[in-house]
């Protein structure tokens, strides 16, 4: 007994015990709200705009298109494309925030009014309807990603073929290459972008030293800029109008003008510039997996 009456533990591994109970259960009781506070898509995406390097605009596509933005994230798939096999893919590998370049739902700025049938059209009743059974939230980024200096975008495409050290310093679109010819310059474009589909308008065995990369579908204004600088002899591109860039181009090579076009389509075009964000993404978000989901190239191989 000690001078108050109370009894005293046996000894000293009584002590001990007690000592190293209450220890663990003073831990258990501080981590519970850590646990508790996970990041959350928003956060995510307020880390992106931190970490971006160029001035958010008010007016932008990049905006959450589907989902809660609350919602704590399991795992980000990045893609070039939200089709409805990447977000299975995504689903499948516990990833519910989807970061994608290019729209959702049909249309530029992803509204859900654009088919006759609205909300109830079956196609896209059945993509709503999966993103909500599976708790996924789609945010586009592609404004942004384009405005980065260097163009993220662009940066992965530069990368993926290996042209690094072929880049104009004062104009990331131009590239002073080895010379070749158009055919071979196809066929290693074909390899490198894992593009199925392309098409080419030019002189098979026409001569080509400097290449202009305008990649995705940048409008005819862009794409004649470019195809108009005398020392270029060939335009990569990913999705030009026929009755545009392409008819320009077909009565260049009939004038015998030294010009080309190659298409790539537009996701084998932009594919490399989405892995590139991946990478980037990587190194600021470490608290869950974050990988590079590939849209698949949808037409038929040829």
């Amino acid at each position: 007994m000690n001078k108050r009456g109370m009894q005293m533990p046996a000894n000293k591994s009584v002590v001990r015990a007690i000592l190293v109970t209450s220890i663990a259960v003073l831990l258990s009781s501080a981590s519970v709200p850590a646990q508790e506070k996970r990041l959350t898509a928003r956060e995510v995406i307020a880390r992106i705009q931190q970490q971006v390097g160029v001035p958010w605009q008010a007016e932008t596509v990049d905006t959450f298109k589907a989902g809660n933005p609350d919602t704590a994230v399991t795992g980000i798939a990045v893609t070039m494309m939200a089709t409805m096999d990447v977000l299975q893919r995504a689903a499948a590998s516990g990833k519910n925030l989807v970061i994608t370049h290019e729209p959702t739902f049909y249309n530029h700025l992803d509204k859900l009014d654009v088919l006759e049938q609205k909300e109830n059209d079956p196609v896209l009743a059945a993509k709503l309807a999966f993103i909500a059974k599976h708790n996924l939230v789609v945010w586009r980024f592609h404004d942004h990603w384009h405005m980065r200096k260097p163009d993220g975008i662009v940066t992965g495409v530069v990368h993926s073929l290996g042209w690094e050290k072929y880049q104009d310093v004062r104009n990331e679109h131009l590239f002073s290459i080895p010379e070749t010819t158009m055919e071979k310059l196809a066929a290693d474009l074909k390899v490198k972008l894992s593009t199925h589909a392309m098409r080419v308008v030019a002189d098979p065995h026409q001569k080509v030293k400097r290449v202009a990369l305008v990649p995705g579908a940048s409008g005819f204004a862009r794409e004649t800029h470019a195809l108009e600088m005398p020392e270029v002899d060939v335009l990569l591109t990913g999705e030009p109008r026929e009755w545009e860039t392409v008819e320009y181009v077909a009565d260049a090579v009939t004038q015998k003008r030294g010009k080309g076009l190659i298409i790539l389509g537009h996701i084998p075009s932009e594919q490399a510039g989405m892995e590139e964000c991946t990478r980037w993404l990587k190194t600021f978000v470490s608290e869950v997996p974050t990988e590079f989901v590939p849209a698949a190239d949808p037409f038929w191989r040829n």
